[in-house]
């Protein structure tokens, strides 16, 4: 192996001059900014890619272009013709062929362009117009012998083949990084890291949240660890999944759950709440008691909604109006294992319901009641920060969030719950009840915010 260091203005100019130097062949090493701002790439090339690369340079060179399909379908009808010409690669089987062949073919559509890469292996034409003779086919034995033999090292093949080529999409997609990447208090995100980052922008995360676990990545990631990108998301992943606090359910027998959902009008604390009255009385292994307790008088059919899920899950149900009422429907209920009540919608701006529901959760002093408050996740960061400061007065001991299948964004979710240090419990991603409600992981959270919800 060749080691080479390229210097330029950016590290985007310091790749350009190594690969006009020594092609596409080589690895980078290390990439680094310099103490008087310029950029310092390290790569490394094989002897033989050199001599190769040196070769082509007495030739005429083809036309520069800055467009990523073109410059995907050079590298592609590179590959084949420096394999075409290695005498003494053997031939690989047809199906092993086809299934190469039809990688690059779909990297190629990926980059909006018409592959040229016939469906036949690359790396020697294979004759299909003679026809087999007893003479020309070996003995069933040596064939099979020679087969499991070649096997392991043809799949090892085409597995580095599909990684060379992958990473090389990636470096076309992030060679001009530095130039559109962002740069705040002296924070650079190096080009590995351009995939991950669009990614977990795109999610709505709060800048402030992103820039800072940027930072802390790239303090602790180990320099190995950054030339895969598989293993840069990864370890990005588990990082973000450490800063999301998830509550498991307390389904202990022996103390009494009661359990308040509050927050803005329309997020589904009804429905939220029905599906948790199926979930502990028909789901869970054990059918604990369940009863119900509705403060939502004020919207035209609320109470009709509870009455019916009640009815069909044969669950205790009342109705209350003020203070009085509700510290009796508490005790009227003391047999329960999961006493869930249900309130009325309130603006973050309504003062005066807020004051409405304080005054019930301090009914009783003796009664401990546990406050979760319901947000939609598809909701903006400012908002759900907004939404959560003015409930905190109700004493907010646990979030849950609604709305999942409604979005595709889920950044603004993770911020909040990074900015307040409260744990998450639960999650609905839907509207059938009971189904559409799990219990809630930080796992889950961060595969939606990376990957995309799948239920």
């Amino acid at each position: 192996m060749k080691l080479f260091t390229f210097t330029a203005e950016t590290g985007a100019q310091a790749l350009a001059e190594a690969k006009k130097e020594l092609g596409d062949e080589f690895s980078i090493i290390a990439q680094k900014k310099l103490n008087d701002g310029k950029y310092e790439v390290s790569v490394a090339i094989s002897e033989e890619d050199l001599k190769q690369a040196k070769a082509k340079q007495q030739q005429e060179e083809p036309p520069k272009t800055n467009n990523i399909a073109q410059r995907l379908e050079l590298i592609a009808q590179k590959e084949i013709e420096r394999k075409r010409i290695a005498q003494s690669m053997p031939p690989l089987p047809e199906d092993v062929s086809l299934q190469l062949s039809d990688a690059v073919r779909q990297i190629s559509q990926i980059a909006g362009i018409e592959p040229k890469i016939p469906a036949k292996s690359p790396y020697g034409e294979q004759k299909t117009n003679q026809a087999p003779t007893k003479t020309q086919t070996p003995p069933q034995k040596q064939m099979e012998s020679k087969k499991k033999e070649s096997q392991p090292d043809d799949l090892r093949l085409i597995k580095g083949e599909i990684d060379r080529l992958n990473d090389k999409l990636k470096l076309i997609q992030n060679m001009f990084w530095e130039e559109r990447g962002p740069k705040r208090d002296g924070l650079i995100i190096p080009h590995e890291f351009a995939e991950i980052y669009r990614i977990t922008k795109a999610s709505g995360m709060a800048k402030e949240h992103l820039e800072k676990i940027m930072q802390l990545t790239l303090e602790l990631m180990p320099i190995k660890m950054r030339e895969n990108s598989v293993l840069i998301k990864r370890y990005f992943r588990e990082v973000l999944r450490k800063m999301v606090v998830a509550r498991a359910e307390n389904l202990s027998s022996n103390a009494k759950n009661i359990m308040m959902l509050v927050g803005p009008t329309g997020v589904g604390k009804t429905t939220t709440l029905a599906k948790l009255a199926a979930r502990y009385s028909r789901l869970l292994n054990k059918n604990y008691k369940v009863g119900i307790i509705t403060l939502d008088t004020y919207r035209i059919g609320a109470v009709d909604q509870l009455m019916f899920y009640a009815k069909k899950m044969k669950l205790s149900i009342d109705t209350v109006v003020d203070t009085e009422e509700f510290v009796n429907a508490l005790e009227s209920l003391k047999y329960c294992d999961y006493i869930l009540i249900d309130t009325v919608g309130s603006s973050q701006h309504d003062r005066a319901k807020l004051e409405s529901l304080k005054s019930f959760v301090n009914a009783d002093p003796n009664t401990k009641i546990d406050v979760s408050l319901v947000m939609s996740a598809t909701t903006k960061y400012e908002d759900l920060k907004d939404i959560y400061h003015t409930f905190s007065t109700l004493g907010i001991d646990t979030l849950v969030f609604t709305k999942l299948d409604e979005t595709h964004s889920y950044g603004n979710v993770f911020s909040l719950i990074y900015e307040t240090k409260k744990p998450v419990s639960y999650f609905s991603t839907g509207q059938e009840v009971p189904n559409d409600l799990s219990v809630a992981t930080s796992d889950f959270l961060i595969d939606c915010l990376l990957d995309g919800l799948i239920k």
